[in-house]
Order: structure tokens, then sequence, then C-alpha cells
């Protein structure tokens, strides 16, 4: 395993499990510190042993798109650590799971604040508190369902273009110094996407190409490429890792 985080911290949302800790890992394991958030305490304190500890990780349990949250879980890294060179928006929620025209109100608001508000909130206030001056590099989550239509996802999906449009908007107005990359996943076996393969993983790996649905790790592998210097000619990319299956059928 290379050292290219040797020396820096990273800010990684949502990464309690699933792909923001494969993310934190992987960060980890090339010599960053990280930072990591969720809602779950039990779970955030398990994630830390697996990171490697306190001298490694730092976790902040709270909401995403809550601003004392957000101020907090910054402030701690700052004081933990000494800076904020990485920041992973990961965080995202479906609570919902139908047609887009059956959404009510109170759905649509909550899929859209924690979604991208709260990304947006984020990459603002870190920005603030230590890209400005120091510069750093940024990858946020969107997904397949932003580059095609999806079933029964549409909001989630609509979203996700969101993020993908505000990250392009983000890497032209705080480049040079700041980089700003987005990774589309198709879907990765995690928790959060359990109810897009509960038919059957061989049912739903079938359709891709490459025969086998994500892994956490294989967003991570990409994710530490882009936020690495090794990327420094790279901004304003959205990255699909879809083992091929937007090239035609499939979930």
């Amino acid at each position: 395993m290379s050292a290219r985080f040797t020396g820096k911290v990273a800010i990684v949302t949502g990464a309690s499990r699933g792909i923001g800790l494969g993310i934190a890992q992987r960060l980890v394991d090339e010599g960053a510190r990280v930072v990591i958030t969720a809602r779950g305490e039990e779970a955030l304190a398990a994630a830390v042993e697996q990171l490697g500890g306190p001298e490694k990780a730092l976790a902040v349990a709270g909401k995403a798109d809550d601003p004392a949250h957000q101020d907090e879980t910054i402030a701690k890294a700052l004081d933990a650590f000494g800076s904020v060179d990485v920041l992973v928006n990961n965080t995202g929620i479906n609570p919902v799971y139908g047609p887009l025209i059956e959404l009510d109100d109170a759905a649509i608001q909550k899929i859209f604040t924690v979604n991208v508000h709260s990304t947006m909130q984020w990459t603002r206030k870190v920005y603030e508190a230590a890209m400005k001056e120091n510069g750093g590099s940024i990858v946020n989550l969107s997904s397949v369902a932003a580059v095609r239509q999806p079933h029964m996802i549409g909001f989630y999906g609509a979203t996700k273009s969101m993020i993908t449009h505000i990250t392009k908007q983000y890497a032209m107005e705080l480049g040079p110094d700041i980089r700003v990359n987005a990774i589309a996943p198709a879907v990765v076996k995690t928790r959060f996407a359990e109810k897009l393969y509960e038919a059957g993983e061989e049912k739903v790996a079938a359709a891709y190409p490459l025969k086998r649905l994500g892994e956490p790790e294989d967003i991570a592998a990409l994710a530490a490429f882009l936020l690495s210097d090794e990327a420094s000619w790279i901004t304003g990319e959205l990255v699909v890792a879809d083992g091929g299956v937007t090239l035609g059928g499939g979930a």
C-alpha cells in the first residue's frame, strides 16, 4: 500500500459502514488520519477501532444535515489533527421506494436536504475553515441513478444529478488549489443498497458485464486515486464505477 496521504487529514461523512467506511479505511491505510461521521455512536466506535484507534481516527456522531454537527466535526478535526485536507461527502439517503409521482412533500424535502444541501454546507464550511488557505481535494458521491432513469428511486437520482452539477461548479470556482470530483457507483453491496438486490445478488449481477456487484473497496480505491496528488490534473469529473452495467440493460 502506498503512503499517498501521509500527513493528510480527511473528513468522511456517513462512514460508520459501507462505502464511507471503505473510503476511510483506504485513506488510513495510505497514511491519513480521518474524522468519520454518522448517526450511530456504537457503529462509529466500532469503526474507529477497525481504523486503528484514536491515533488514526476520530468519530463524531450526528445528523449530516445538522449545522451544529457540521461545525462540531470540523472543529474537532482541527483541534485533534490540525487541518482538513480531504473531504468526502458520502452521506446520502433514500427513505422511499416508488413512483416519483407518488412522492410526498416531506420525503422530497428530506432527501434534498440530506443529499444536496448538506453536501453544500460541508463543502462551504470545510473550505472556510481550512481549504481556502491550504487547498485540498474533495470527492462527492453521486450515483448511476444520476446518469440514467432509475426504477422506483427517481428523486434520489435527481438529487444525485444535482451533486454531479455542483461538483463541476465547485471545480470551476475553487481551482487551482482545490480539486472537486464525483463518483457514480452502480449497486454496491452495502446495507443502504440491499433493496436493489434483494431478489438475489446473482440475478442482479447477471446484467453487469463484469458479472458481479460492487464492493465498498472498489469505490474506495477510486476515491483514493481522485483525492491523491496522482490525480492532480483531474477536476470536475464524474467517474462512473458500475461494472459496465450502464453499457446496456440492468438495474
